[in-house]
């Protein structure tokens, strides 16, 4: 999805040019051992690459509702074997802990799972021109449930659509979302930037946009951004997940949507989500508080659409 046309008073608080910011919020776990791709393959929402390539998933409850949102890079042990790196929201929430979650499945499986949150940071870049190069528009399957998939090349292909390299991904969950990255402990910077930056590109991540337990995966365009495999064989959540998708019906999205303080202007911000989102909700001018920042007067929000 494209991102939609913005107003000046949007576009002046962002910044321009290439962009960089620290995610303080985020944790990493390690996933290792020569059974590490069979064991996620079992639990995550996507497919794992049969190659050690970084991709996007979820991990859901038995219930087909989403536990985390997950940024899985690629990596490798100490012993040259494949390994993972799982990025992700590390804010308190009614999850239980991703550490305990997959410890629960290991049984005999050959896999160590280590929390390396002290080892890594994790970044994100965006606005780079060179981006232009990999972050093209693409094809789509679109289900009469409502689901939607983005048509990515074969695993093997050379041109594998989140990149090849290790600790960096191509954030193809919208275009415009630039790269992530896990680095080495280092400085902070500010990381609201980011935040502003993912949501006018349509991106929710994190236990606040996707609640635990309660979210249904496309709920909040996990399908749309590639988190979920429909033909991929059993995994948690899976059989709820795919009856949605084959004889069910996906009744909410989530979509930013920009609150104005003022009705004088007709402004063409509905139009553009109804254009782009195929919705019919009714966006009306919100009065804004007094006492709050200008910046948050402006910032879109999500709305989970009926």
């Amino acid at each position: 999805m494209a991102l939609l046309k913005l107003p000046p008073a949007v576009r002046n608080i962002l910044p321009t040019g290439p962009s960089v910011a620290r995610l303080n919020f985020k944790s990493v776990l390690s996933v290792s051992g020569s059974q590490a791709p069979d064991f996620l393959h079992g639990i995550l929402s996507s497919a794992v690459p049969t190659s050690n390539r970084p991709f996007f998933s979820a991990a859901l409850n038995a219930q087909g509702r989403v536990l985390y949102d997950l940024l899985v890079f690629s990596d490798y042990s100490t012993n040259g074997r494949p390994a993972y790196l799982l990025e992700y929201d590390s804010h308190s929430s009614d999850a239980p802990s991703l550490h305990e979650l997959l410890q629960r499945y290991v049984l005999r499986a050959k896999v160590k799972i280590r929390d390396v949150s002290q080892e890594y940071d994790s970044w994100a870049s965006w606005g780079s021109e060179k981006d232009v190069e990999w972050d093209t528009e693409r094809d789509w399957l679109f289900a009469e449930s409502g689901a939607i998939e983005p048509v990515w090349p074969p695993t093997t292909s050379e041109d594998w659509p989140w990149g090849s390299q290790k600790h960096i991904i191509r954030d193809r969950r919208a275009v415009g979302m630039g790269h992530r990255l896990l680095v080495r402990k280092g400085d902070p910077l500010p990381q609201d930037a980011y935040n502003l930056h993912r949501i006018l590109h349509g991106v929710p991540e994190g236990h606040i946009d996707i609640v635990p337990s309660v979210a249904f995966p496309m709920d909040s365009n996990l399908d749309v951004m590639g988190a979920v495999d429909f033909r991929k064989g059993c995994y948690i959540g899976q059989e709820l997940t795919v009856r949605t998708y084959h004889k069910g019906a996906v009744r909410k999205r989530t979509v930013p949507v920009l609150i104005q303080s003022s009705s004088r202007h007709k402004s063409t911000e509905t139009e553009d989500i109804h254009e782009k989102f195929g919705t019919n909700i009714d966006i009306k001018p919100a009065n804004i508080m007094e006492g709050t920042s200008p910046a948050s007067n402006r910032a879109c929000r999500w709305s989970s659409l009926g």
